[in-house]
């Protein structure tokens, strides 16, 4: 009996050695997410000096593994965020649109990325903004994060404060937060036009010291830092305003390079720049607003619309040894992606008790194809289609070319070729019928789109926990 229980014993070490063994062995995951900043703003992407601040340790990141130029993003913050947080588009989310004053966010039934990482053996940080919730429940603490420092909603609200007959007692009070998995979030200090300079530097420390902790202990870890540059106020750290001497927005381009450098240093100190996965990106098309404007570049618009303008963003991913180091993609690939393309990196399994619209990227990521697992996608803004693209083609069904306009629907959708007009300036459907053919193959992708609406009806907006689907 005793022999037997010896065995036993064995049996039970070497399994948890095993364990032990693999949670070591998976790779780390880094993911820095800026607010609004365009496509046209970094050196790789054509800004940099352009911009009045060149972006070595971005252009060094991007040399270093794979620069996309068809990286695609929802047209606001929410849902952005969500389509990340998720692998859904927001339309299935009731995460479709940035609002004030009401219930919002994910329901508790989502699955998270930091949900899928945390089952699978990561620690799970974020340190800045969150934009998906500010009730309990819906704090990223309540969602797979085991700790978070940050703001629960926009940057904007800092300049509240500051604004003539601002009644705090009627109005948002917005703090910078903390907490720890399932707590309520501890305020530490109002989040205002002095502490919006300051947060940034503050996000980098505290996800080095997250990093710092996690390698201490031998666990992988994913860190997520969702920046609040370069969304307005565009001001910069006091340490950088004035430093470029071409205006305030140059001098936040200046800090996002220095930041996002910090926390790549970071990670070559602590030795695990090998079995790291950093991934770099904007959640949104850049500013619109006059003072605060950013540049998408090549191409035409700002966020708040469906043009490429608000689409596309600079995006960078680089894991050493796996993805090639400079390669460069006109492929498409969307936010979306993200989640089911990092579970086959942490070893999580993808959810499929609900629609995934994400599609894994990975093997394309690290040269085994070369072309992207995806052709085009649906352009929600609101809860409204506003576009279908495909391909190089953007069907648009209703056009708005400014966030402050008035959305037109059209009785004839308008078809771009986005190489020949990347502007998109010149519907072809007004020049002639040559592309006549791209009509019925949009418009079926548009059909069986919907029908996924039907088959699993979305989640209203301001729905609240708990949620329970409807059988499908």
């Amino acid at each position: 009996m005793k022999s037997l229980m010896k065995v036993f014993l064995i049996v039970l070490v070497v399994a948890w050695t095993a364990t032990i063994a693999h949670a070591a062995e998976k790779p780390n995951v880094v993911i820095m997410m800026v607010d609004n900043l365009g496509w046209g703003e970094l050196g790789v992407y054509g800004g940099g000096e352009l911009r009045g601040a060149p972006t070595p340790r971005l252009d060094k990141l991007a040399s270093e593994g794979m620069r996309f130029q068809n990286f695609n993003v929802e047209p606001q913050c929410t849902p952005s965020r969500s389509a990340f947080m998720t692998g859904r588009h927001p339309i299935r989310s009731g995460t479709t649109k940035v609002v004030w004053g009401m219930l919002y966010g994910m329901t508790q039934w989502e699955e998270t990325i930091a949900e899928l990482m945390s089952d699978a053996g990561y620690t799970t940080g974020m340190f800045g903004k969150w934009h998906l919730g500010d009730t309990p429940g819906r704090f990223p603490t309540d969602q797979g994060f085991d700790e978070w420092y940050g703001i629960a909603n926009t940057t904007d609200e800092s300049m509240y404060s500051s604004h003539y007959g601002y009644d705090p007692d009627e109005s948002v009070k917005p703090y910078i937060v903390e907490a720890k998995r399932g707590e309520t979030p501890r305020r530490i200090k109002e989040y205002d036009l002095a502490a919006r300079r300051e947060i940034d530097g503050d996000l980098t420390q505290k996800t080095i010291d997250f990093m710092k902790r996690s390698a201490k202990k031998k666990k992988p870890f994913f860190a997520f830092v969702p920046f609040t540059h370069a969304h307005l106020p565009t001001t910069a750290h006091q340490d950088f305003a004035g430093k470029t001497g071409n205006g305030s927005y140059a001098d936040v381009l200046a800090e996002i390079d220095y930041r996002t450098g910090q926390i790549l240093d970071a990670i070559d100190d602590l030795g695990v720049r090998e079995n790291t996965l950093v991934i770099w990106l904007s959640d949104n098309g850049p500013e619109e607003i006059e003072g605060y404007h950013g540049t998408a570049g090549y191409w035409r618009g700002h966020y708040f619309t469906a043009l490429e303008g608000s689409l596309r963003v600079p995006a960078l991913m680089r894991w050493p040894g796996k993805i090639p180091a400079g390669k460069v993609s006109n492929e498409i690939v969307h936010m979306v992606d993200i989640l089911p393309t990092i579970s086959r990196v942490a070893g999580y399994k993808t959810p499929d008790d609900r629609i995934i619209d994400g599609v894994d990227q990975l093997d394309f990521l690290m040269g085994k194809q070369e072309k992207s697992n995806r052709e085009g996608f649906p352009v929600f803004n609101g809860d409204e289609l506003f576009a279908y693209k495909w391909r190089n083609w953007k069907m648009h069904f209703i056009q708005l070319d400014s966030m402050f306009g008035a959305p037109a629907k059209l009785n004839m959708p308008h078809l771009y070729n986005l190489i020949e007009d990347p502007k998109e300036n010149y519907p072809i459907d007004k020049v002639d019928l040559s592309a006549s053919w791209v009509f019925p193959v949009v418009l079926k992708k548009v059909f069986e789109f919907k029908q996924t609406l039907a088959m699993e009806p979305p989640i209203r907006l301001g729905t609240p926990d708990p949620y329970v689907p409807p059988k499908r």
